[in-house]
């Protein structure tokens, strides 16, 4: 049987996740070609925080180095961006003039990091959190900078301030809100985390909005960020961690139905039967994803379909959140603002312990721990 030729253009968690559920259904099927911007390998880049701190290296969390791809007969084009994809012919264009045919695609193109658009957002030493080029940066900053600030108290930016503390730097948080995490948390979840962390010599700018990031005359470096309140951080480098974007660049550009992402139905299909897409590039159902659980659910429906079977859909589930900060246990799922559900609650101030389930017409819609 002649064998169908298959491009992955995406080499990040959900792409690879699809390529592997696929194997394991179909070994035989495709010709199999991973187009990824990036030069490395596939890695978990949920660990990208403990290579930032020091606590682990790269090698450690590559999850299929460069061999596993010949190991299993997978064509991998590092470094190297689809520029175009003529859809009618069935062709791939790359930026090195590269042509490729395909019967199937996977697009798994991920996310951008957003950057607030304020004056000096373009200077080398504001950087964004997002791969392991960012975290190569932060690193060899550490070993001449003194002061960083991260803009963003979600999750992602208490990771990376996280990171540069425990790599010897002065790090403040700034955050638009009074309460850090203020998606997952409610406020006394959040003072207690803010407290824990200050402990540990985190300082924070809450309810700050940033006005201005400022470098000194000759532009060689940063030298402070100015609030709208006129209000001024002196700091020698940005972190930007205030969330992702779609990337949908490419989807835009063929022709596919784009909302806030990729538009898939239940099968992770486009509107293009032979253009399948997977994880924080896609909409399903009007949601969008960023945890790592629904990427691979999806990934797994994808290589479902893309092995003719036809038996799965993806159905949405709800997703907890969980803070990678070694020495903080918090958890967070459901829904916890609801007026009228009950609070049942459990403090024990002396050991840091906030425990708080909502419930509604007898059924737990939410919890904080």
């Amino acid at each position: 049987m002649k064998r169908q030729k298959l491009i992955v253009v995406g080499n990040g968690m959900a792409g690879i996740r699809t390529v592997e559920e696929l194997l394991a259904l179909a070994p035989d099927k495709y010709d199999i070609t991973v187009v990824s911007s990036e030069t490395v390998a596939a890695y978990n880049r949920i660990m990208l925080s403990p290579v930032l701190s020091g606590e682990k290296t790269f090698d450690e969390i590559v999850t299929h180095p460069v061999g596993w791809y010949a190991e299993h007969g997978i064509t991998l084009l590092a470094g190297r961006t689809v520029t175009d994809i003529e859809r009618a012919r069935r062709r791939v264009h790359l930026d090195d003039g590269t042509e490729l045919a395909y019967d199937r695609m996977v697009l798994a193109t991920g996310s951008v990091p957003f950057i607030i658009p304020v004056p000096g957002h373009q200077h080398p030493d504001v950087v964004s959190f997002r791969d392991i080029q960012d975290v190569n940066r932060m690193v060899a900053a550490t070993a001449h900078k003194k002061r960083a600030a991260v803009i963003g108290g979600g999750l992602l930016g208490l990771e990376a301030a996280n990171g540069l503390l425990r790599q010897g730097m002065e790090v403040t948080v700034i955050h638009d809100v009074a309460h850090l995490l203020n998606r997952q948390l409610d406020g006394e979840a959040s003072t207690l985390l803010r407290d824990t962390l200050a402990a540990r010599g985190m300082k924070f700018c809450l309810g700050a909005s940033t006005a201005e990031i400022v470098a000194s005359t000759d532009g060689s470096r940063l030298e402070k960020i100015v609030f709208k309140d006129g209000s001024e951080l002196a700091t020698d480098m940005v972190v930007m961690a205030v969330g992702i974007r779609p990337n949908v660049g490419l989807a835009k550009k063929i022709g596919l139905q784009v909302d806030k992402a990729i538009l898939v139905n239940d099968t992770m299909q486009t509107f293009d039967p032979c253009i399948y897409a997977v994880g924080e590039c896609v909409q399903h159902r009007g949601a969008l994803f960023g945890l790592v659980a629904p990427l691979f659910e999806q990934a797994k429906v994808c290589a479902n379909h893309l092995a003719e079977m036809g038996i799965s859909r993806y159905v949405q589930r709800a997703t907890a959140t969980t803070l990678k900060v070694s020495g903080v246990n918090l958890f967070s799922a459901g829904d916890f603002t609801d007026a009228d559900a009950e609070s049942l609650v459990l403090r024990d101030p002396a050991t840091g312990v906030y425990k708080r389930l909502l419930v509604k017409n007898d059924r737990v819609i939410g919890s904080v721990l």
